[in-house]
């Protein structure tokens, strides 16, 4: 399957504290991946690497086969960017801004973003600067869309929308990348609307992925153990199939991807006797916890 990104042993510090090293990863072409880490993760260090805004101190970014540091700009018309700040010309209305960016753009397609527009229900000569933020997002995102490129970046791409207009951003980007064979990476804080949305996800650790696979083989493989203890003692449950185990009292909770056979095995193994045990499947913000740690 061709890659459209493929980042390869990424290093980045800002000082002397090392945000991640040897980073690598893939994005497929007609592949919708969410980037989820906590704050200070490398998130947006990731975009800024990908967008070709910030050189990393070591390693590469390829996309569509070229450094993103050297590539032609021809090319990077083929990427659309949505970062935070969204639309900058806040004093244009929905027609001029629409016709100023067409400018830019030999394959400009302004019924995306009017199709858009039309669902947000404003006036063609409605101010952008008199929109909410969550009317603002939703004019930057017509406008990548309007470009039509292949590949789509978007940080914190939910930031500032209420419920309504996060299901409407979310469900319309997925139309669009469906029916269209886009790639699309991106982020957010809300993993609720990541869920709805993405195809593969990768997770990240402070300076390491935990995991980066298809969202569907992971809601179906990484399940929640509870059971109860035998004796009133402190147990240690450490051991690389088993994330962020807690105990209370005789009570203990932990997260793997191991089956419930193979949990209850291993965990005989580790002189763990485990009684009532039960095993659950997990929400996508759920699972980011459990492999992610509640702090």
């Amino acid at each position: 399957m061709e890659n459209i990104i493929e980042c390869r042993n990424l290093t980045h510090y800002y000082g002397k504290r090392m945000i991640y090293e040897n980073l690598s990863f893939q994005v497929p072409k007609g592949r919708i991946l969410g980037l989820l880490g906590k704050n200070g993760t490398g998130k947006t260090t990731t975009i800024n690497i990908l967008s070709g805004y910030l050189k990393p101190r070591a390693g590469e970014c390829l996309i569509f086969e070229e450094n993103i540091q050297t590539m032609d700009p021809t090319l990077r018309q083929h990427i659309g960017l949505l970062i935070e700040g969204h639309v900058q010309y806040q004093f244009m209305t929905i027609d001029e801004i629409e016709k100023f960016y067409s400018s830019f753009y030999p394959n400009w397609k302004k019924d995306a973003y009017y199709g858009l527009m039309e669902k947000l229900k404003v006036a063609p000569k409605q101010k952008i600067s008199r929109m909410s933020c969550g009317q603002r997002s939703q004019v930057a995102l017509g406008l990548i869309l309007a470009q039509d490129p292949e590949l789509l970046i978007l940080d914190d791409f939910s930031l500032g929308l209420d419920p309504g207009y996060r299901r409407l951003f979310v469900d319309y980007l997925k139309d669009y990348a469906d029916a269209e064979g886009k790639t699309i990476f991106l982020t957010s804080h809300i993993i609720q609307d990541m869920e709805r949305l993405i195809d593969d996800c990768i997770i990240m650790d402070y300076g390491s992925i935990l995991t980066q696979q298809p969202i569907q083989q992971l809601l179906s493989t990484f399940r929640r153990y509870s059971f109860d203890l035998p004796e009133k003692k402190e147990y240690h449950l450490e051991d690389k199939n088993f994330y962020h185990p807690t105990q209370l009292r005789q009570h203990m909770e932990t997260y793997s991807f191991l089956n419930p056979d193979e949990a209850v095995a291993q965990l005989n193994s580790l002189g763990i006797q485990a009684h009532n045990v039960k095993a659950e499947f997990l929400t996508l913000e759920d699972a980011f916890i459990g492999l992610t740690g509640k702090y």
